[in-house]
């Protein structure tokens, strides 16, 4: 049996992936790479010397995704796939909504019926739109403010219908809070196209000089030093919360949502701060307008994850840092761009 990740070559992805395969877990990954290069497959499977099925698969084609089930026994999914920059989804959103949700509707059919009813989905923070409080529980009021941020809601509302009409599924919800950071052995990242959509890449690519400065959106916050504070996550904590809530998955049925976050906020400022104290490297900046819908503060209450999944996050703010610079300095324009049908000749 194995556990079917869909958008496994992506930034979290590719490092659950490899935490299941470090972890003793067969493992099948289905990515069409619309956002990620095939080369972090090849990374995760060098690091753990461990061979895994893999397919360039896109879940909106349902044909290519039954192919999947019928050729691999799935015990699991891990849901990944589905296009995440808030911005964008703003300037497009039918194809955000068309992309996110016909793919997960496609992906649930599929798992129900091949008999797979264990699931694991990639949810966000931005469920819950401006908070109305900070810590934010998984109680608190949900209502997305951005079109990507309404999908994971819509889907978060899909598989709690799923599991009312069918009460043997078994699902969990994981809101991430901000994931940052890379494999400590600077093998493995996130890689954006184009100008980054979040912090931290941002931070690194002018670190090594492929950008000039970074923009910091607004600075006159009700907050420590006027700066947006978010809850920052390793990516390894993250994926390491994946294994939690699949194990528990597999025992139980049922569905609950989970945030992962460390419970801390950093100010922008103080993540700056924090990177030029580990690294050295000093990065210019420039104060700009706030961004519409960006909201002051922003943490987590990770309590329900630490007592119903055995999970915490351990990594702390310059460990972020560190493994995120490692991985810029090993990689200062990104995963190599490898020809694809080389790499696939190599699995």
């Amino acid at each position: 049996m194995a556990i079917l990740i869909t958008g496994g070559a992506g930034y979290i992805g590719s490092h659950t992936a490899l935490e299941l395969l470090q972890a003793g877990q067969d493992i099948v990954i289905v990515d069409n790479f619309s956002n990620s290069k095939i080369t972090s497959l090849y990374e995760v499977r060098n690091l753990t010397e461990r061979e895994f099925k893999f397919y360039e698969v896109d879940l909106l084609n349902r044909g290519d995704l039954e192919a999947v089930f019928q050729e691999n026994q799935i015990d699991a999914v891990i849901h990944f796939a589905g296009l995440k920059a808030v911005g964008e989804s703003v300037s497009i959103p039918l194809f955000y909504y068309q992309n996110n949700i016909t793919a997960t509707l496609n992906l649930c059919d599929v798992m129900k019926k091949n008999g797979v009813k264990k699931l694991v989905f990639s949810s966000s923070a931005t469920v819950y739109g401006i908070p109305e409080r900070n810590p934010i529980t998984e109680e608190c009021l949900l209502g997305a403010m951005n079109p990507y941020g309404r999908t994971k809601l819509m889907i978060e509302e899909i598989l709690r219908d799923i599991y009312i009409s069918d009460p043997s599924w078994s699902i969990s919800l994981l809101r991430y809070f901000n994931p940052i950071g890379a494999h400590e052995s600077g093998r493995l990242g996130e890689d954006p196209n184009g100008i980054p959509n979040n912090l931290m890449p941002y931070i690194t690519q002018v670190a090594i000089g492929k950008l000039q400065e970074l923009q910091i959106f607004g600075n006159d916050y009700p907050t420590v030093d006027g700066t947006g504070v978010r809850d920052y996550i390793h990516v390894v904590d993250l994926a390491l919360g994946h294994l939690r809530a699949l194990g528990q998955v597999m025992e139980t049925t049922g569905i609950e949502a989970y945030n992962l976050g460390t419970g801390k906020g950093y100010s922008v400022l103080e993540l700056i701060y924090a990177f030029e104290k580990v690294t050295g490297v000093h990065i210019p900046y420039k104060i700009v307008d706030r961004r519409p819908g960006d909201v002051a503060v922003c943490y987590a209450d990770p309590t329900k994850a630490r007592v119903e999944l055995g999970w915490k996050a351990v990594k702390g703010i310059e460990d972020m840092c560190r493994d995120a610079w490692m991985w810029q300095q090993m990689n200062p324009n990104g995963y190599k761009l490898t020809e694809k049908k080389e790499l696939i000749k190599k699995f």
